[in-house]
C-alpha cells in the first residue's frame, strides 16, 4: 500500500476536505464498513465527499450538523441507476444505516450520534 492510501480502494485524496485544508478524520468503523461495502459491490466508488471543514462544508450548503464534519459521512457519486442499487445494496449489507439518495448519489454515514434506521430523498 502507498503513503498516501489507507486502502487499495480509498486514497487519502478521497478522505480528506476537498478544500485542501488536510481535514481526514477516519473512524475505524465507518472505514472498515466502507471497504467492507467496496468489496461486496465489486464497481467503482467514486468518494465525491467524505471530510469537510466548516468552511467548505458552508461554501457546499452543508448543514450545520453535517456528519462529514466529524468524518462519519461519505457520499459516492454514481453513474447510473444500475450502480446506484448494487453501492446502495452494499452499503446496507456492510452495516450502513443511514443512507439519503440523490439525483447524484448515495450519502451513507454511521454517525454514532444521530438516530439510526433512516432512509432519506434529497
Amino acid at each position: 500500500m502507498k503513503e498516501n492510501e489507507l486502502s487499495p480502494f480509498f486514497p487519502l485524496s478521497d478522505i480528506e476536505c476537498k478544500c485542501g485544508c488536510g481535514q481526514a478524520f477516519v473512524h475505524e468503523k465507518h472505514y472498515s464498513m466502507l471497504v467492507k461495502a467496496r468489496e461486496r459491490a465489486r464497481i467503482g466508488f467514486p468518494v465525491s465527499s467524505w471530510n469537510r471543514c466548516e468552511v467548505h462544508n458552508e461554501t457546499v450548503g452543508g448543514s450545520v450538523t453535517s456528519s462529514h464534519l466529524t468524518g462519519w459521512a461519505v457520499d459516492i457519486a454514481c453513474v447510473n441507476a444500475s450502480s446506484r442499487y448494487i453501492i446502495m445494496k452494499s452499503l446496507i449489507d456492510a452495516g450502513f444505516n443511514r443512507i439519503g439518495v440523490y439525483s447524484w448519489g448515495i450519502h451513507a454515514d454511521c454517525d454514532p450520534a444521530k438516530g439510526a434506521g433512516v432512509l432519506w430523498v434529497g
